[in-house]
């Protein structure tokens, strides 16, 4: 299996890798080119030939060695099958498993998860990253686009069908006039009644004021022959007169008989519906009746299509009443994180508990992922890769043997140069 495309990143890290390869290699030539000449050379020269010698042929040591120790780890040396060498391509499978238990057992336990995250003070850090509106106004967007995005691949038929089931029970569940008979309470409460008396008054006023003509005349048609209509006349304006200011009375006397009768009658027939057996029924059968009207149904039919409209709308506009709302709502909740300490302990807490939780409870999952991930990588490949990652500081091994060996040689051959002087 190939483990995944190469980058740029790695093109990057291979030529430094063969860069510093060269440089490695190259000490490695050199000491072998100074060991050459200083071992022809060395017998006829002076005595500091021999230090030169010593140095360059234990520099060629240190830098074989250290050459086949990195080279061992990705691949052959030299293409031999010597044993334990290409570690990473023979040991993959048992790599990747200790990989994943290093990390399950390191970085996957609840303290260590916990000490981090509380160290954090991400409720701080959300508090004042979300204060600033423009950032709110993005999560807002992201939102909305998750609010759009699970919206249109939802089932129409489906959300219909579960709405207008949900409305239906739910209307079918709450009894009628017990509910009437609480709003009228509530309306007695707040004076509302008296509000539409008032309300009833002045428009039967103004009803009677606008059709003097035609009440005059239905009571020349009803009065007798024989009475004239100088008469009806007067005793129209009586009657008219009277029940106009009798209307005005009551309106201007809030402790009127009419309204303290009003107001008895109200209360009684709210009492009556929170009781009475007979209108409890005869209000169930006007429900059933409303709810199974075809232009009720077909109402209820359209609840869906008329949300999701109205929904697509509101996310899709960034002025709309919803946008805007979340936009406040969530500057306000960066600003409250800001100013309420107790609040951003518990936001802390609660974010450190549920995420070492998941930790807990994953952790075994999470090494097994790595584990498996590692055995269907190609083994070639994988060495290849790693050797990307680390082959560029394992390099240093290589300069660093040469190095240190050419200082080993030398010291040794003045160790024993001094130790034969003195004998």
């Amino acid at each position: 299996m190939v483990v995944s495309e190469y980058t740029p990143a790695d093109e990057i890290r291979r030529a430094e890798l063969r860069r510093m390869k060269t440089l490695a290699t190259g000490l490695l030539v050199g000491a072998a080119a100074v060991f050459v000449v200083a071992r022809i050379l060395g017998h006829d020269g002076p005595a500091w030939w021999g230090y030169l010698e010593a140095t360059a042929e234990a520099a060629m040591v240190g830098a074989l060695a250290d050459w086949f120790a990195v080279t061992a780890l990705f691949r052959h040396p030299l293409g031999l099958p010597i044993p334990h060498t290409a570690i990473v391509q023979t040991r993959k499978d048992a790599i990747g498993a200790s990989l994943g238990g290093f990390v399950r057992d390191n970085f996957l336990t609840a303290e260590v998860v916990m000490e981090r995250l509380r160290h954090a003070h991400l409720a701080q850090r959300l508090g004042d990253w979300l204060s600033e509106p423009t950032h709110a106004s993005a999560v807002s967007a992201q939102s909305a686009a998750v609010v759009r995005g699970v919206t249109e691949v939802l089932q129409d038929d489906l959300v219909q069908g579960g709405i207008e089931q949900v409305v239906m029970d739910r209307a079918r569940a709450v009894e009628v006039t017990p509910l009437v008979g609480k709003a009228i309470d509530t309306a007695v409460e707040g004076l509302h009644h008296q509000a539409l008396l008032d309300t009833i008054l002045h428009g039967l006023d103004t009803f009677l004021g606008e059709n003097d003509v035609s009440f005059r005349q239905r009571l020349y048609q009803e009065s007798p022959w024989w009475v004239p209509e100088p008469v009806d006349d007067v005793v129209f304006d009586k009657l008219a007169t009277g029940a106009r200011n009798f209307l005005k009375d009551v309106i201007a006397d809030p402790t009127h008989e009419m309204r303290v009768q009003f107001h008895a009658r109200v209360v009684q027939l709210a009492a009556e519906l929170k009781t009475s057996p007979e209108l409890r029924t005869k209000g169930e059968e006007l429900k059933d009746e409303l709810m199974t009207h075809p232009e009720v149904r077909a109402w209820v039919s359209t609840l869906w299509s008329r949300i999701k409209t109205a929904l697509l709308d509101a996310t899709d506009d960034p002025e709309s009443a919803l946008r805007t709302r979340i936009d406040e709502a969530l500057v306000e909740a960066g600003q409250r994180l800001q100013r309420d300490p107790e609040l951003r302990v518990k936001i802390d807490d609660w974010i450190s508990d549920a995420v070492a939780y998941i930790a807990e409870q994953f952790r075994g999952e999470v090494a097994d992922l790595i584990a498996s991930t590692v055995q269907r990588w190609d083994t070639a490949e994988t060495a290849e890769r790693l050797e990307l990652q680390v082959g560029r500081d394992l390099q240093f091994i290589r300069i660093n043997g040469t190095i240190v060996g050419g200082l080993v040689g030398f010291t040794i051959h003045a160790v024993s140069e001094l130790v034969a002087a003195v004998a």
